[in-house]
């Protein structure tokens, strides 16, 4: 339940749709729900502005499938991050099992670059200010890449993502510019040594989160590289997430995007 769920709890109210007492249940039931693999914080998007999200990783897949069918019931859009294929197709069966035995479940979307498993139970609707644009060094950063770019549409956020434009050939990056000077914010993704985050931070005025990956070669360590690249950058406006934690950079994407109003 969101901030828009409650206000239009409330109005039914006023217009005596909706009675007090089950005003109150609904409202009870909002802080968490107990379902006993987890317990689910239903609250956290009147809170922040953005549901729980599973870090599917060390789940099971019949963990996680009893946790987006619980987040579904409240009808709550449901992200689940770092699933690989194998498991998706056992949580795919599980959900299809869940609709035949007469759950109301929407559909879902399994995108195996990203490993990510995303249900909208609610239409998308634009509340940032302007674009969330995602960019990578290479392409074999794009899953991180990917991962940020469904967690910041699924955030509700104008979100399209700019390929292989590392420092190892600037003049790539140099012929997108005037087009990154238009966005809100910037998500720079980059393994290696990292250095794009900081070149793009010199070359437009936006906010730059910097994302390091995992991608290198022996003296990379793993992204440590990248991730201490990055937080000595010298260029002004450059803020650093884990390594390879997509998902991060587009929560703190979002809430620099997100319209005051809201």
């Amino acid at each position: 339940m969101d901030r828009e769920d409650v206000k239009a709890l409330l109005a039914r109210v006023k217009s005596g749709q909706t009675d007090v007492d089950a005003a109150a249940d609904a409202l009870a039931a909002m802080p968490f729900e107990d379902i006993g693999v987890a317990r689910i914080d239903h609250h956290r998007a009147l809170r922040t502005g953005m549901p729980e999200v599973i870090f599917a990783e060390s789940k099971t897949a019949e963990q996680i499938a009893l946790i987006v069918v619980a987040m579904a019931a409240r009808g709550s859009d449901v992200l689940a991050t770092r699933i690989d294929a194998q498991k998706a197709a056992k949580i795919d069966a599980l959900l299809q099992a869940e609709r035949v035995e007469g759950k109301k479940l929407p559909d879902w979307d399994y995108d195996p670059m990203a490993r990510t498993l995303a249900l909208r139970s609610k239409p998308f609707v634009d509340q940032g200010r302007g674009m969330v644009r995602v960019v990578c060094a290479g392409t074999s950063d794009l899953p991180v890449a990917q991962e940020a770019l469904v967690t910041a549409r699924m955030m509700n956020n104008r979100t399209e993502l700019i390929t292989d434009v590392g420092v190892a050939g600037l003049h790539r990056l140099l012929s997108v510019r005037e087009t990154l000077c238009q966005d809100e914010v910037i998500i720079a993704v980059a393994g290696m040594e990292g250095a794009l985050p900081g070149v793009m931070a010199g070359l437009v005025g936006r906010p730059v989160i910097a994302v390091p990956t995992s991608v290198g070669y022996g003296a990379a360590f793993e992204g440590v590289s990248a991730l201490l690249t990055m937080l000595n950058s010298c260029a002004p406006g450059v803020t650093v997430v884990n390594i390879d934690n997509g998902y991060g950079a587009a929560a703190a994407a979002t809430l620099i995007n997100r319209r005051r109003d809201l």
